[in-house]
């Protein structure tokens, strides 16, 4: 009746670093037996030597932080926890490729060699046509100068005509105001002062 069932599980062993340093160890061998019991709906478990000295080999106050089981229910009727190897797992699932044929092989290399021929008969005429190119590439070099000299001018010119208009105009407001002052001045001074007469 009982069929033979495997699992793997990576079990979560941090609520270990709870409990006091010198009883770590024996509370992860009790963590993975209530994961078994849950997980596996069996109450008899055993754990493998293996998998007691992977928690064990960092001594009873740090045990690892998770571990990596297989889970096996057996005929008896119990729960194997044993360490779990990827290495068996590999060999379960080989990839098999196909070969090549021999002969799709020489048909490859045919293609090949008729593409590499035609390549190169038609990498010669490029190879003079980059001579013909050179003189107008000079002449270009010699428009881009043209045109970085003639813009380079005009923002002279641009930049010197404000300059000449915001001088002009700053003087005249400021005499404006200084005949103002002086004419006010000057109407002070021409009136007349009336001498003082002396009672007798």
């Amino acid at each position: 009746m009982c069929q033979e069932l495997e699992r793997v599980y990576t079990i979560p062993l941090g609520k270990v670093l709870l409990s006091p340093d010198h009883r770590r160890a024996k509370r992860a061998i009790n963590m993975i037996k209530e994961f078994a019991r849950h997980h596996m709906k069996v109450e008899d478990i055993r754990i493998e030597e293996d998998v007691s000295h992977q928690i064990w080999s960092r001594g009873i106050r740090s045990p690892p932080r998770k571990i990596r089981v297989r889970m096996t229910r057996t005929d008896e009727g119990f729960i194997l926890i044993s360490p779990y190897d990827e290495e068996i797992e590999a060999e379960v699932k080989p990839k098999e490729k196909p070969k090549p044929k021999v002969e799709e092989k020489a048909d490859e290399v045919a293609e090949v060699k008729e593409e590499l021929t035609e390549n190169e008969e038609a990498l010669e005429p490029e190879v003079e046509t980059p001579k013909k190119e050179e003189p107008k590439k000079k002449a270009a070099k010699k428009d881009a100068k043209e045109i970085l000299e003639e813009a380079s001018e005009k923002k002279e010119t641009k930049k010197e005509a404000p300059k000449k208009e915001t001088k002009k105009e700053a003087p005249k407001k400021e005499t404006k105001k200084e005949t103002k002052k002086e004419t006010k001045k000057e109407t002070k001074k021409e009136a007349p002062k009336k001498p003082k007469e002396s009672k007798k």
